[in-house]
């Protein structure tokens, strides 16, 4: 009996050993999860490890000193093709993606042959999740993201929704309100009332909750609507008691608009802390950004501020195209970090692909990312980075980069964005009240914590971290610069000294090999562009006729009778099996 017993105890010890054994085996094999919180329409300032203090986002700045600040990331200066350059690995020009958005009744999409990162993910073995906005084709099911490489969708597919009642109201034309809330393809309307930002979060934190990881690793994208407007007649909405915490802040926008970013940060930190409490925050790579500048003014405002940078989202300028991102992972060699490699956002694609261990085809695919993991990981700043980030034949304006040099010519919304549109409150009552103990705020932050359960307690000089990662204007004050007018004539800016964009120096170098170089590649770029995709809008898709929801209307106009079932499943339901038969009868004739 005893000897039964001692061989019973012997075999418990070997099988909790060799299950430790492949616990770890498998956390050392596993593919990295990867995790990417994108912000809507946030000011590059508006983050305050950027130097503002009006209102603090401790758990961003938390993930920015403890993993590694992006110091020059660039994106498109518009939702749609943001979104089509990250997804795709491309510049939206070579996709058709360049001019401007997409909105919700216009019948086009992402072209469906362009091979999208969820796509590429998912064939290799992940599970691949979209929350959040989408915003890039919905007229018909297969622009929606089921269909391009996401297993899952819980969010909306067009532009913005209201933040309590997921509905958007497009008001250049005589359209119903839609509503505009999925969970993959089925309307949601049970949450009405939920804050959208909450929801999403929750979303999230589920999923990661949820999933089994040693079945397949998780990508996932939380597209946030924070801090994007909402509807016209109320765009700026956050929670009562989030908005009186900013109470010391003067202008009523502003405050509803630092209560928005607030939810967003307090969402970064319960994302982090479902990380770490399912087990799996030390083999995820966690990435922070924003689609592109802040609308400080103009369509969509939200009073964003992109100080001090030129220009704003839809602008060709510094603060339509510079986002403020960070990212986080144990597989970095130097965390606690500033970057100051130039990225361009479709880099994510081929970066993140090499540190997942993903081969691609680039000949296939013929992306314009750069593959820069091995520079990130390692803390290189080696590559001199060309960005051709637009060219538009609509709005007629160009915008070019390579190293230290931008080229600007022509501009957006005849010039009405062209200046610095951003201040920072001199009034020392502006001043988020809890700034006299900035560090303790950072580091009792969720994210702080939890990150640094893995990092461990290296020693970091927030401060001195947040005044390198501030950028400043050289030429303030001075009466040396040339100002640049791209109306009138081209603009070129030195960007290693000159961040700001207020020194041009296209007369001193326009006959030099530098500019000579730079027409030849927009000369190259402009003759391989892909058409542009936009189509006008198509007055069919009105909400009212489709159950009060914005959906897939072509299909469904087209006679796709399954379409039609499903869309009105709800309705079918309440009607019994006799109203089922005579509706799908009516279907049929």
């Amino acid at each position: 009996m005893i000897r039964f017993y001692l061989l019973a105890v012997l075999l418990a010890v070997l099988l909790a050993v060799a299950s430790s054994v492949q616990a770890a085996t498998w956390e050392h094999n596993a593919k990295p999860n990867i995790v990417i919180i994108m912000a809507d329409d946030m000011g590059f300032d508006d983050v305050s490890f950027r130097g503002s203090n009006e209102f603090l986002t401790p758990n961003i700045d938390a993930l920015a000193y403890s993993g590694v600040i992006l110091n020059n990331l660039y994106t498109p200066s518009m939702c749609t093709p943001s979104r089509a350059a990250l997804l795709t690995g491309k510049y939206p020009l070579n996709t058709g993606m360049q001019h401007y958005v997409l909105v919700n009744d216009q019948p086009w999409s992402l072209p469906v042959n362009e091979t999208t990162m969820a796509e590429i993910f998912q064939q290799n073995g992940y599970f691949t999740s979209l929350i959040g906005k989408w915003h890039l084709g919905m007229s018909r099911k297969a622009y929606t993201p089921t269909f391009r490489g996401f297993d899952q969708h819980y969010g909306y597919l067009g532009a913005y929704v209201g933040y309590y009642d997921q509905t958007l109201d497009q008001g250049n034309a005589n359209y119903s309100r839609g509503h505009d809330f999925r969970d993959n393809l089925k309307p949601v309307c049970d949450r009405n009332g939920t804050y959208v930002t909450d929801l999403l979060t929750e979303a999230a934190v589920q999923r990661i909750q949820r999933h089994n990881y040693h079945k397949k690793p998780l990508f996932m994208l939380l597209s946030h609507l924070a801090p994007h407007a909402g509807n016209d007649e109320d765009p700026l909405q956050a929670p009562e008691a989030e908005i009186a915490k900013f109470s010391y802040i003067k202008d009523e926008r502003r405050r509803k608009y630092a209560a928005m970013v607030s939810k967003l940060d307090e969402s970064v930190g319960q994302v982090v802390e479902a990380l770490s409490l399912k087990g799996i925050l030390n083999n995820t790579i966690l990435l922070f950004l924003s689609d592109n500048g802040g609308p400080s003014v103009g369509m969509h405002s939200t009073t964003a501020s992109n100080y001090p940078l030129r220009g704003q989202k839809h602008s060709p300028w510094e603060g339509g195209l510079r986002s403020s991102a960070a990212i986080w992972s144990t597989q970095l060699e130097k965390l606690g970090t500033i970057w100051k490699q130039k990225i361009y956002i479709a880099d994510f694609l081929p970066t993140l692909a090499a540190a997942a261990n993903i081969h691609l085809d680039l000949e296939a695919l013929r992306i314009d990312g750069l593959n820069l993991w091995p520079s990130l990981k390692y803390g290189y700043e080696s590559v001199e980075r060309e960005i051709m980030h637009n060219i538009d034949e609509i709005f007629n304006y160009e915008v070019y980069a390579k190293g230290k040099w931008k080229f600007v010519n022509g501009s957006t919304v005849e010039g009405r964005y062209d200046g610095w549109l951003s201040q920072r409150p001199n009034d020392s009552s502006q001043i988020d009240p809890r700034f006299g103990h900035y560090e303790e705020l950072v580091k009792d932050s969720a994210t702080w914590k939890h990150l640094h359960s893995i990092n461990g307690d290296k020693p970091l000089d927030l401060m001195e971290q947040r005044r390198q990662a501030e950028v400043k204007c050289a030429y303030n004050n001075s009466s040396d610069t040339v100002p640049c007018n791209p109306l009138e004539s081209p603009c070129l800016f030195d960007l290693d000294v000159d961040p700001c964009e207020q020194n041009n120096l296209y007369e001193k170098y326009k006959n030099s090999t530098i500019f000579a170089n730079i027409l030849e590649r927009l000369a190259y770029f402009r003759e391989h562009a892909h058409p542009i995709n936009n189509r006008p809008a198509d007055y069919r898709c009105n909400p009212a006729d489709f159950n009060y929801e914005w959906t897939w209307w072509e299909d469904i106009l087209e006679g796709n009778g399954v379409a039609r079932i499903q869309l009105n499943l709800n309705y079918f339901e309440l009607l019994g099996l006799t109203g089922l038969l005579l509706a799908l009868r009516h279907i049929l004739v």
